[in-house]
This record gives C-alpha cells, structure tokens and sequence, in this order.
C-alpha cells in the first residue's frame, strides 16, 4: 500500500509569476492536507546537496542555478496514495505533454521551468521531507 505523505516544491518560475496561491489551492482542492510549508530561497550550495542525486548529470549546474534564482515553496502532504496522486495531478515533466488541467499544464513555463515538484517514491519524500522540515513531526 502507499503511503499517506509525499513531498513537493513550488518552483522558483512559478513563484515569481504569482502562481503560488492558484497552485496550493489546487493541491487543497484534490484532497491534501498541508502538513507543513514554507516559503524560502535555496543557495546555488542548498540546490546542489537537494539536487546531487543528478550530480553527474550535464543539466545539474543549470538545474542548481535556476533552483536558487528565487523563492521556493517546499511542503509536506498527507492523502491516502499521496506520490500517486499527486503525480497525477502535477502531470508530466513535460508541459506540452501534461494532461489538460494538470498544474504543469497550467503553469509551467517549459521542461526545465516546470513550476512543481513532486517526490516519486515514498522513500523519496520522506528524504526531501526531511531535508526541508528536518526535526518537525509530519510522518
């Protein structure tokens, strides 16, 4: 069975368009439950230790840069099935290939410029979940 937490991050592209607020209150809308959230920014360092499962990869650098170029909206949610849902509401990395009405759909910018993460294991949001909020009760 899956889990009831997953974890995700409004991208600094859609922050900075105001996107903010429509998005979270999609991610409500579907039946999540905020657990925790904040609002902060990632240092080209704090990207790099988040991201460095992608170290090896040629789009790291450019990743780490963007990640730290504005604000960002980290959060843990609670659901029944929460990685699976949520995946399918955030839609697929792609824009122009995310489902109608899919967040990517309606607020990503471009591949790189996709306006959310969205953990894709149970084992990957308590890691990300835990980088974010270390020290908090959520899980």
């Amino acid at each position: 069975m899956s889990g009831k937490f997953t974890f995700t991050m409004i991208k600094p592209d859609a922050v900075n368009a105001g996107n903010a607020g429509a998005i979270i209150k999609m991610i409500q809308e579907a039946g999540f439950r905020i657990v925790a959230m904040k609002k902060t920014k990632l240092t080209q360092e704090r990207a790099g230790e988040f991201y460095a499962v992608h170290s090896e990869r040629p789009f790291y650098n450019d990743l780490c840069a963007y990640m730290s170029s504005g604000a960002i909206i980290p959060m843990i949610l609670e659901k029944d099935n929460a990685v699976e849902d949520f995946r399918t509401l955030i839609g697929a990395t792609d824009p122009t290939k995310a489902a109608v009405g899919t967040i990517r759909n309606l607020f990503a910018k471009s591949i790189e410029a996709n306006a959310i993460h969205g953990s894709d294991s149970d084992e990957n949001a308590q890691i990300e979940g835990n980088f974010f909020f270390a020290g908090t009760e959520r899980f």
